[in-house]
């Protein structure tokens, strides 16, 4: 008779209830374990020795199956079937593994979809475009048997000095949250049996590090904490019912967050009634001892994380093996810490139906990765995240038939600098870069692993605009310079280019990636903000020969370019547009797309003016009683939500349903006309902002409280219906409790957080009362 835990009529209750009483020590806490793919690989090939020795007692999860691997998507479902055999079949409890990998810019094994970089993502402002990428990799993971995917990330970002700014979804806590909560129902599903478990990071502040560097401290004040950083967690977690949380590297107030029970037990789990898994950073929970010092040994620090609430330990086993044990037996540690994150994981396995079907069909794996309909997305996708910061003159689009083109630029022919930082090729370069050099994690790495065959099709702005220029156009092309390095050799050819050309496209920016050569992602930080090298020096050359010049930024962070923003007639913001970037950079430079992109966060005129937010406070945003800085503006050099189009927009009619708002009406309905005024079909981002006046305490100049992108013909026009609950506009008031408080609501319609097209308001009239958050503004559209 098979046991009840195997049962699949029996509850989840009742069946992790069942496998805990039967568990040992050992075997319980092997699920708080992981381990490396490539621990228990010979040459890319499944040991059953090495298994043998790391696995005997089970194991919770598999550390990047096809992420840290050279293995095909057929050779990733073989190794995962293995897997799954060798602990259901070689175990004594048979208890599968949760297979987890990274999905920042896609899912990341060889093979598979490279889609635009996070911040490329949110600048398209449609979060339905986001659920659909989300699935894509939902089906891609489940298709080579990983479970669990370590994105979104919800952090917050007002200084893009941070190297991760590209990660994010930017600098708005509603932009960021609405995004979230898409990307991890693409994921996650109505059912976990039917998904994949999205792990929300980094739990919490991560991304509003002192002097924006890599794994500092955060210095948030407790009201912002909640009402901006930990806001998009939240709505994660009550919303689309967040199945994940990992903790950030850094402290808030002297705490490290993986220690922090504030954090992972009163607020996420007590006050969010939060029932998924925390899993840790990778090496994080060393970090307690190693590197913020909050404890002497490895038992110490063992025991700090596990009693704050973190349930695994990743990328693989150290703190959580023998420390952990050893703890439990000298009964240093309640074995209830234990029990209780043993059941969370147990709990998500049963979930995910990991016991009912631990086995994946080879054959299907390759059918569904990177097919045409997958690259299709990710070239929507890429056509939507393009900004046009500038267009003086309409220099843009070009005509196709011009005579030359002079496309030049460390950018322009890079199939590397297309993609993010956690795109496959570069996290294969950064774990060679760790192979030989100092190893500052202290984690075996894979002797067999190679940089060869590791990229998908790539379309540089180079070939995209080869491809869509006429056959009578000469298409001219120099480098000029590198990313990073300050040699000028490369000026002669590119100026030369440029003096024989109609016009010339100058692709600039970053590359990015973790290694040393990088100038955006994970640990790259920068004092500066202006274009890495010579890049800028390259543009002025360029534009000294007197042709006109179209710059194309590539980049993973906002930059200072203000001597760009001036001079250059055309600028386009593409940031790090993945596998089809180029052809959606070209598709804009002629005009086969309207672009309608926003800017998901300010860009700077001077790394000075950090950080420089639209959110501010009424006392914020200038220097009193001045105002400006000395040397320049307090006004950012472009503002969030900010974005050009070939076309025009008109908005009327800005009506409000009430005047008078009780919480008794519970909602306002603000609705507004939308023309497209123009010659073009084009895109715009509809955003509504919010202020509140005379309250307990101070409220930003604005908040976005909803957005819609739409699509016009020309002269078509459209009403945008957004439907606000009043608990939307509560906040934290001097007693730390959530209220709505009566007053006076200005209401602001706008194509960015500057350009402010209508204004009005209404009023919340009755008592002050604690209320419920509410989190996502309904929005609906209809045709004049």
């Amino acid at each position: 008779m098979k046991p009840l835990y195997l049962d699949s009529t029996q509850s989840v209750e009742k069946r992790v209830e069942d496998l805990l009483q039967q568990m040992t020590i050992e075997e319980k806490v092997a699920q708080l374990n992981s381990i490396w793919v490539y621990e228990i690989l010979d040459d890319m090939k499944f040991s059953f020795d090495k298994a043998k020795r790391l696995m005997s007692y089970g194991i919770s999860q598999i550390t990047r199956l096809g992420g840290a691997s050279n293995l095909s998507p057929r050779e990733t479902v073989r190794i995962a079937n293995q897997i799954q055999k060798f602990l259901i079949e070689n175990t004594r409890l048979g208890i599968p593994a949760l297979i987890h990998e990274e999905s920042c810019s896609g899912y990341m094994p060889k093979g598979a979809t490279i889609f635009p970089q996070t911040i490329g993502v949110a600048s398209t402002w449609n979060n339905e475009i986001v659920e659909k990428m989300a699935s894509v990799i939902r089906e891609q993971m489940k298709a080579v048997g990983a479970r669990q995917a370590l994105a979104p990330l919800l952090d917050i970002t007002r200084d893009p000095r941070w190297g991760r700014t590209e990660e994010t979804f930017g600098e708005d806590p509603y932009l960021v949250m609405r995004m979230g909560v898409s990307y991890i129902r693409g994921l996650q599903t109505e059912s976990l049996r039917e998904g994949i478990v999205a792990t929300g990071k980094h739990f919490v502040g991560y991304g509003n590090s002192e002097g924006g560097m890599n794994w500092a401290p955060a210095h948030i004040p407790e009201r912002e904490l909640r009402e901006v950083f930990l806001y998009p967690f939240e709505a994660a977690v009550k919303e689309p019912k967040l199945s994940s949380i990992m903790p950030g590297y850094h402290e808030l107030d002297g705490v490290p967050c993986h220690k922090s029970k504030k954090l992972l037990n009163d607020i996420l789990r007590k006050d969010w009634g939060f029932e998924g898994i925390v899993v840790s950073d990778y090496f994080a929970i060393s970090q307690l001892y190693e590197y913020h010092h909050v404890t002497s040994d490895k038992k110490g620090a063992a025991k700090l994380a596990l009693e704050a609430g973190v349930d695994v330990e990743l990328p693989s086993t150290d703190y959580y093996g023998l420390p952990l044990r050893e703890l439990i037996e000298s009964g240093e540690i309640d074995i209830d810490f234990v029990n209780e994150a043993v059941k969370r994981v147990l709990k998500i396995k049963f979930e995910l139906g990991l016991f009912e079907n631990p086995y994946i069909n080879e054959e299907k794996a390759v059918e569904i990765f990177d097919t045409n309909e997958q690259r299709e997305l990710a070239y929507k996708i890429a056509q939507e995240s393009i900004v046009l910061l500038k267009n003086e003159n309409n220099l843009l689009p070009l005509k196709k038939d011009l005579k030359s083109i002079a496309v030049i630029g460390p950018n322009a022919d890079s199939i590397r600098n297309m993609i993010g930082d956690y795109a496959y090729p570069c996290h294969i370069e950064s774990l060679l870069e760790m192979r030989e050099t100092d190893n500052v994690f202290n984690t075996p790495l894979p002797e067999s692993l190679e940089a060869k065959d590791i990229y998908v099709p790539i379309v540089t702005v180079l070939q995209g605009i080869k491809a869509k220029a006429s056959s009578n156009t000469e298409v001219l092309y120099a480098k000029g310079c590198d990313v990073l390095n300050n040699s000028k050799d490369g000026f002669k050819e590119a100026v030369e280019i440029a003096k024989q050309a109609d016009v010339a496209v100058v692709v600039v920016g970053d590359k990015s990636g973790l290694t040393d050569g990088c100038t955006s992602g994970e640990s790259r930080d920068r004092a500066d903000l202006n274009l890495p090298g010579v890049q800028e020096e390259l543009i002025k050359a360029v534009y000294e020969t007197g042709t006109p010049v179209i710059v194309v930024l590539i980049n993973g962070r906002p930059m200072s370019i203000s001597w760009i923003a001036e001079k250059i007639p055309a600028i386009i913001e593409a940031w790090l547009p993945g596998e089809e970037g180029g052809r959606a950079v070209a598709d804009v430079i002629f005009g086969d797309y309207n672009p309608g992109g926003k800017l998901p966060i300010s860009i700077p005129q001077s790394v000075g003016q950090l950080p420089v937010y639209y959110y501010h406070k009424p006392s914020g945003g200038r220097s009193h009683w001045k105002g400006d800085y000395v040397e320049l503006s307090t006004k950012p050099l472009y503002p969030f939500g900010y974005g050009l189009s070939y076309t025009e927009f008109s908005y009327t009619n800005l009506n409000i349903s009430n005047r008078k708002v009780s919480l008794r009406d519970r909602m306002v309905e603000i609705s507004v006309d939308i023309k497209n005024t123009g010659t073009l079909k084009g895109d715009e981002v509809v955003q509504l902002y919010i202020h509140q006046e005379a309250l307990s305490v101070t409220r930003p100049v604005k908040e976005l409280k909803g957005f819609k992108r739409i699509t016009l013909d020309a002269g078509e026009e459209k009403t945008v219906i957004f439907k606000l609950s009043i608990e939307q506009l509560g906040f934290y008031d001097e007693n730390m409790e959530y209220v709505v408080e009566p007053g006076r609501v200005d209401v602001m319609i706008g194509s960015s957080s500057e350009d402010i097209r209508l204004r009005d308001y209404f009023e919340i009239v009755g008592e002050k009362e604690k209320v419920a958050k509410k989190f996502i503004t309904e929005v609906r559209v209809e045709n004049k």
